[in-house]
């Protein structure tokens, strides 16, 4: 399968805090949405401008700003400078193959996350997070439904979410995205016991391909969920006025979830790892039977080229008595064959009974 590396970063010696855009532009237009909510009253706004979403930071509510589209950096350059983002955190943001990690900017937090995607292959989206006292910001690549279920919650009140902070919000974004690994490993623990069958069942060059594709494919998850429980224990144990101690006893638990990840992919790598064993075992053991049976079949076949080149030296049985006489019987012809075809049967059950053709 071909591979295709993008150019994400800058050249080397570009000033620290450039904004350039090096993601693709997956939607047509920036999507900005605005969620404004406390335990009282809850609004939702979409617009076309990042202007349009300042007066919201102000209110002493919790605000949501999800922005989809990292196309155009004058949106991130007008949200940076209103909210006082760092320049090298924006820079960041638009590197989109940022490793998941975490950063403290004291008034702030910096999350980069990756959201995975099983299609036809495994597929990363980041997601980067702003967390401030007042307000949580969201960048991602492209339109997805992804956070609707948080947004309906907001909206609709159910739970405790309209109660806590934007830390508690922060959580159920993270918990989310995690969450989000379980129904594609789920597909690929489907995907590998069908790759077991045909490993055992028909194993070729075909299905050679796509155990070193899994193979692949579960390092790019390893590569996507080991990091992020880093980031999750970062935000847990950083000593912040900005999570509470309540959010994190949940982040504790998305730890957990986490944790549970990790290990199915490691248990996974390991399947995947072992179905190249048995590729090749089940490779080894077809040649096996190839090999025994043109063993036996020319083991069978020896003493009748035997007995066929005996008869076949032409001696002249007038010459001398001892000249083959079977050659003049009127039944020599028949005896030499029902000679070969005793001692090929004596030879198939000898076999046979030794185990060698299989009970």
């Amino acid at each position: 399968m071909a591979r295709t590396y993008k150019k994400r970063h800058h050249p080397p010696g570009t000033r620290p805090g450039t904004l350039t855009a090096h993601a693709e532009r997956k939607v047509e237009n920036v999507e900005i949405t605005v969620v404004d909510y406390s335990k009282e009253h809850v609004e939702e706004h979409h617009f076309s401008k990042i202007e349009e979403s300042f007066p919201f930071i102000d209110k002493k509510s919790v605000t949501w700003i999800d922005i989809v589209g990292l196309h155009d950096v004058s949106v991130l350059e007008k949200l940076g400078e209103r909210c006082h983002l760092h320049p090298l955190a924006l820079e960041d943001v638009l590197n989109t193959g940022q490793r998941p990690k975490f950063e403290d900017y004291e008034d702030y937090h910096f999350i980069v996350l990756k959201l995975v995607h099983l299609e036809r292959d495994v597929d990363s989206e980041q997601i980067s997070l702003f967390l401030s006292k007042d307000f949580v910001i969201t960048l991602r690549e492209e339109h997805s439904d992804i956070f609707k279920p948080i947004a309906d919650r907001v909206t609709q009140g159910k739970g405790r979410i309209r109660e806590l902070g934007t830390d508690y919000l922060v959580y159920a974004l993270l918990d989310t995205v995690i969450d989000h690994f379980f129904p594609v490993l789920e597909e690929f623990g489907e995907r590998l016991d069908d790759l077991e069958d045909q490993v055992v069942e028909n194993a070729d060059r075909a299905t050679l391909t796509e155990v070193h594709n899994a193979k692949r494919e579960l390092l790019q998850l390893r590569r996507a969920a080991w990091p992020q429980r880093e980031v999750i224990n970062g935000l847990e144990r950083i000593d912040s006025d900005l999570i509470s101690k309540e959010t994190r006893f949940f982040l504790r638990d998305c730890y957990d979830h986490t944790i549970q990840i990790m290990d199915v992919i490691e248990t996974y790598r390991d399947i995947a790892a072992s179905l190249l064993d048995v590729y090749l075992s089940s490779l080894s053991n077809k040649m096996n039977e190839v090999m025994k049976f043109l063993t036996i079949t020319a083991t069978i076949f020896i003493p009748l080229t035997f007995i066929a080149g005996v008869y076949g030296m032409n001696f002249n049985p007038q010459a001398s008595r001892w000249n083959m006489p079977e050659l003049s019987w009127k039944w020599g012809y028949f005896s030499a064959l029902g000679l070969m075809a005793v001692v090929a049967l004596a030879m198939y059950f000898f076999f046979r009974r030794k185990g060698w053709l299989g009970k």
